[in-house]
């Protein structure tokens, strides 16, 4: 490989969109400095090939947590900043749910408004229904008491998004390597001097580590403890989610809404046991979650529904997308038998949906903190750890963020986001979602 870097300034880990970010705001900083952005971003195999890149690429502000509606506030406006490099789609985000939710999505947004994001809150089933029906005429969900209407937000279409975000990175002057797998780090304790990789060795003044669900692996290589103290308890420091999203083979008009126009992405919590539309058999019996959009990147509706957890860590993140079952999904190949009669359940025009479902390359594998939230925190003197929680693709302004950390500045928005939250038993508390990234 012959423009292989020996030695950068700053090294990041990672091609996708925290790495890819980082890279993108901090070589615009130091080129507005009149500095050489001196940056290399390496990728064990090429941009928008790991987690990013096959992300359902929803961007949305509901979240329980202060500090996350403050980082996505941020994103948003990111992902506002050039929605055709970014691909984004700013239609929105509708989050409808149960009585159990209200209080919850009330208090959001109380707080959008104290912060001028803006959000319409509807309370009530009657009033749900109709509010629903006044967009999507075939709305049927039942139980529905609490709707939160974002007016910002919406989807990107991801692998489109990484690679206009890498020709930003690339005009900069930031050196993106592909095919390049690290194999050691070789630190003292303090620092990290070199990242060894199979095409040799690169030296550093500092290195960011974007990852994704393979964190676990370079906290290993940094030797970090697989198990900390939080809670009053030793927990491990990552643990695995099959995040269980698919397709619809059906034209992405399938789900225009009455004036013609493309709908928000939707989002339904509820209680109401679910039936698959084949065997009618219960499906779940258990709190279920769905979200689906119409997406011309999967050339479909895409969606997906509540995560389960990985009982053994995987080695690669690779993961059947039929299976195993979660506790509470009665059935074989449970999620495109949960997410089809989801779907029925939300609009009648997807009755008899389960003969349309393909799978895609979407979802995969989430690698979560104890917590289940991010960690954005220096974990050595010269070493910074982007570790998304699989909060990650609709964060698009973390990098943003990193880039004024590495520039010498400290975001206010980031702290509450540092590794010892977790010795201060100070982790994030969620909310009465079925997805544990809410």
């Amino acid at each position: 490989m012959t423009d292989f870097p020996r030695h950068t300034r700053t090294l990041i880990i990672g091609a996708g969109i925290h790495g890819l970010s980082t890279a993108y705001h901090l070589a615009t900083k130091r080129r507005a400095l009149g500095e050489e952005p001196g940056i290399v971003v390496i990728d064990k195999t090429a941009v928008a090939a790991g987690a990013s890149g096959i992300a359902c690429g929803v961007v949305r502000n509901n979240y329980l947590q202060t500090p996350m509606r403050a980082l996505m506030a941020h994103s948003v406006g990111v992902w506002e900043s050039d929605p055709t490099a970014y691909h984004y789609h700013s239609v929105g985000y509708i989050h409808a749910g149960p009585a159990t939710l209200t209080d919850n999505l009330t208090r959001v947004h109380q707080e959008q408004q104290a912060m001028g994001y803006p959000s319409t809150l509807v309370t009530g089933e009657a009033e749900c229904k109709a509010y629903m029906r006044d967009r999507l005429h075939d709305w049927q969900a039942t139980d529905t008491e609490v709707i939160l209407d974002e007016h910002r937000g919406g989807y990107s279409n991801n692998t489109k998004a990484l690679h206009g975000l890498a020709t930003k990175a690339r005009a900069a002057g930031v050196q993106i390597v592909e095919g390049v797998a690290v194999t050691a780090l070789d630190h003292d304790g303090s620092k990290v001097r070199s990242v060894s990789t199979d095409q040799g060795a690169i030296t550093l003044d500092e290195l960011v580590i974007a990852v994704g669900p393979w964190a676990r692996s370079i906290w290993q290589m940094l030797d970090k403890p697989a198990a900390i103290s939080f809670g009053g308890a030793d927990v491990p420091m990552w643990t695995y989610w099959s995040l269980q999203e698919g397709v619809l083979n059906v034209p992405p008009e399938t789900l225009q809404q009455n004036d013609g126009t493309m709908p928000p992405v939707i989002h339904l919590d509820s209680l109401v046991p679910l039936r698959a539309q084949d065997t009618g058999e219960v499906v779940t019996d258990g709190m279920w979650g769905i979200y689906y959009k119409p997406d011309y990147h999967f050339n479909g509706i895409q969606g997906g529904a509540m995560p389960f957890v990985v009982p053994q860590p995987p080695s690669e993140v690779h993961v059947d997308p039929y299976g195993p079952a979660s506790p509470h999904f009665v059935v074989g190949r449970s999620f495109a038998q949960l997410w089809c009669a989801a779907l029925a359940f939300c609009q009648q025009r997807f009755e008899g949906c389960l003969d349309h479902y393909r799978w895609e390359p979407s979802g995969g594998i989430g690698c979560f903190t104890p917590d289940s939230f991010p960690v954005f925190d220096w974990v050595m003197d010269n070493t910074y750890l982007i570790a998304d929680s699989n909060h990650g693709y609709k964060m698009i302004g973390i990098g943003d963020l990193v880039a004024d950390v590495l520039s010498g500045d400290s975001p206010a928005v980031l702290a509450p986001f540092t590794f010892d939250r977790f010795a201060r038993n100070e982790g994030f508390a969620t909310s009465e979602s079925p997805f544990p990234w809410n």
